[in-house]
C-alpha cells in the first residue's frame, strides 16, 4: 500500500489528464424492483432498535457463511465503474495515483443463515490494494456493506440492520497468505484494552447471475463510525475523523482540514479541535516547560491511549499506518472526556516487518520527530518514554504473549485450512495451498522475534 507524495501541481494535473482520458460517465442505477415484501423481517435480526449482537456477527473461532445476489446489470455496472477508474480489470501494472472516489453503490440482497436482507447498499472497497487487485485479475475484491443505503428508494428497508449493525466491512485479506492478519491484530488491540473493531471470519459467495460463485475467505470487520464508538465509548456524539494526507502525519504547519475527513457531525464545519492539538504538540513549552506543555497535551489528546496504542502497533509491527503512512486510524472526539482518542484501522499489514522502510524500531532509532512527531516528541520526553516502556513490557507479557499467540495460530490454521486451501484461481492471493502454511509460519516465527526483540529493548 506505497503511497508516494508528489508536488500538487503534479498532482492536480494528473487528475485532470486522467479524468479526460477516461471519459467518465455518471453511471444510473434504475430503481425498478420497489414492490416487494420483507418477509424475513424480525425486529431481532433486521430492526434498528435491536442492539448489535456481536456474539451472533462476531463470533470466534468458526467460519461463517455470506451469500450476496446481485442482478446482473448492477453487477455490471459496478465493473464499468471500476474500469472507469483503473483502467481494464486485468491490465496489469502497479498501482500509481489511486482514484479518490470510492466505487459506486448498487442495491443487492444479502443472505445469511437462512434470512434475507433487503436491499442492502453494496461496493467494492479499497485503495491502492482495491487497484492492485483489479489490475492484475483477481475479482476477490473487498466490499463494503450498507444495510439501509438505499431506504429512501425502498422504504420497506428504513433503518434496516444486520443484528444491529448498519454497516459492515469483508476485507478480502490482500497480501496476507496466513489470511489472519487482520483479525489477530484488531483482537491484540482490543485485548490490550484498546477501543479497535471486531472481526470475525467468513466465507463469501457471490451470485451476479449464474449462480452463487466461491469468492473465498474473507475477514468481517466492524466499522469505526457505526458501532465501534456506539459501543466501546460512553457517548458516540463526538467528532470522529479519519485522517489521509500529509496533514495526518502532524508534522508542524501542515494541517489541512480536507485531510481530516469527518465521519460524523459532517454538517459542522468546525475542526478546531484538530487544530489545537497541532498548536498544543508544537508549542515552544515542550523544550521551555515540559511539565506544562505535557498538562496542555493531556488535556486535548489521549496521550495514554496513544502510548499504549504505540506499544502494541510497535511490538506486534505494523508498516501500513501512522509513522510510515499518513492514514489507517481514526480519532475520535470523546464527549466523556473531551479528549482525542486514537483508533487503529486496516490492519492486514500488520505482524510482519513490512515493506518499503518496513515497520519502526522499538526505540524508533531513524524515525523523523519533524516528520512523524506524534511519535517522535513524546518518546523524546522522558515521562512518556516511560510510560511508553511499561506498555511494551505488559503487551509481550499479554496480549501478545509467545504461548498464548502459537496457541492461537495453530488453532486458526486448524479453522481456516479447509476454506484457505480451496480458493480458486482469479479469487486468490495465494501462489499455492502451501502459501497458507508458510504464511502461518512466519505468523509463529515472527512472535518468537518479537519477544526477543522486546527483551533486548527492556
Amino acid at each position: 500500500m506505497k503511497r508516494i507524495f508528489f508536488p500538487f501541481w503534479l498532482i492536480l494535473g494528473c487528475l485532470i489528464f486522467f479524468s479526460a482520458c477516461k471519459g467518465d460517465e455518471d453511471i444510473e442505477i434504475v430503481f425498478d424492483d420497489t414492490a416487494f415484501d420483507p418477509v424475513d423481517w424480525t425486529d431481532a435480526t433486521h430492526s434498528k432498535s435491536a442492539d448489535p449482537d456481536f456474539d451472533e456477527v462476531f463470533e470466534n473461532n468458526t467460519v461463517k457463511r455470506l451469500d450476496i445476489v446481485i442482478s446482473e446489470d448492477r453487477w455490471q455496472a459496478m465493473l464499468d465503474d471500476m474500469t472507469n477508474k483503473f483502467g481494464s480489470f486485468g491490465t496489469g501494472g502497479a498501482p500509481g495515483l489511486v482514484e479518490t472516489d470510492n466505487p459506486i453503490f448498487v442495491p443487492g440482497e444479502v443472505f445469511y443463515n437462512g434470512k434475507q436482507w433487503y436491499r442492502v447498499g453494496l461496493r467494492f472497497k479499497g485503495n491502492s490494494s482495491l487497484q492492485s487487485s483489479w489490475q492484475n485479475g483477481i475479482m476477490k475484491l473487498s466490499f463494503k456493506l450498507d444495510f439501509d443505503e438505499f431506504e429512501d428508494q425502498y422504504p420497506q428497508i428504513e433503518n434496516q440492520r444486520f443484528h444491529g449493525f448498519k454497516k459492515l466491512s469483508l476485507k478480502n485479506n490482500f497480501d496476507d497468505d496466513s489470511m489472519m492478519r487482520e483479525k489477530v491484530a484488531g483482537d491484540i488491540f482490543r485485548n490490550a484494552g484498546l477501543a479497535a473493531p471486531h472481526t470475525a471470519f467468513y466465507t463469501l459467495y457471490v451470485d451476479h447471475g449464474d449462480g452463487p460463485e466461491y469468492f473465498g475467505l474473507y475477514t468481517l470487520v466492524e466499522e469505526v463510525d457505526d458501532t465501534v464508538i456506539e459501543t466501546q465509548f460512553l457517548d458516540d456524539d463526538g467528532n470522529l475523523y479519519k485522517p489521509d494526507g500529509f496533514g495526518a502525519s502532524f508534522a508542524n504547519g501542515t494541517f489541512n482540514e480536507n485531510e481530516f475527513e469527518k465521519k460524523t457531525n459532517e454538517e459542522a464545519s468546525d475542526w478546531s479541535d484538530i487544530q489545537e492539538l497541532f498548536a498544543v504538540l508544537h508549542a515552544d513549552t515542550r523544550t521551555s516547560d515540559p511539565v506544562a506543555w505535557r498538562s496542555d497535551l493531556n488535556a486535548i489528546f489521549n496521550t495514554d491511549v496513544f502510548l499504549k496504542y504505540l506499544a502494541v502497533n510497535t511490538v506486534i509491527q505494523n508498516w501500513d499506518t501512522y509513522g510510515r503512512m499518513t492514514h489507517n486510524y481514526f480519532l475520535y472526539n470523546n464527549p466523556n472526556n473531551n479528549l482525542l482518542t486514537w483508533i487503529p484501522w486496516d490492519n492486514n499489514e500488520a505482524l510482519q516487518a513490512g515493506k518499503r522502510e518496513g515497520a519502526h524500531a522499538l526505540d524508533f532509532s531513524g524515525l523523523s520527530a519533524t516528520s512523524w512527531p506524534l511519535i517522535g516528541l513524546l518518546y523524546l520526553d522522558d515521562t512518556y518514554k516511560a510510560k511508553y516502556d511499561l506498555y511494551v513490557r505488559a503487551v509481550m507479557d499479554g496480549p501478545f504473549n509467545v504461548n498464548t499467540m502459537q496457541s492461537l495460530y495453530s488453532s486458526y490454521e486448524t479453522l481456516l485450512e479447509p476454506y484457505a486451501t480451496t480458493e480458486r484461481t482469479g479469487f486468490t492471493f495465494l501462489f499455492s495451498s502451501g502459501s497458507f502454511y508458510s504464511g502461518v509460519e512466519e505468523l509463529k516465527n515472527h512472535v518468537v522475534q518479537r519477544a526477543s526483540a522486546v527483551a533486548i529493548y527492556l
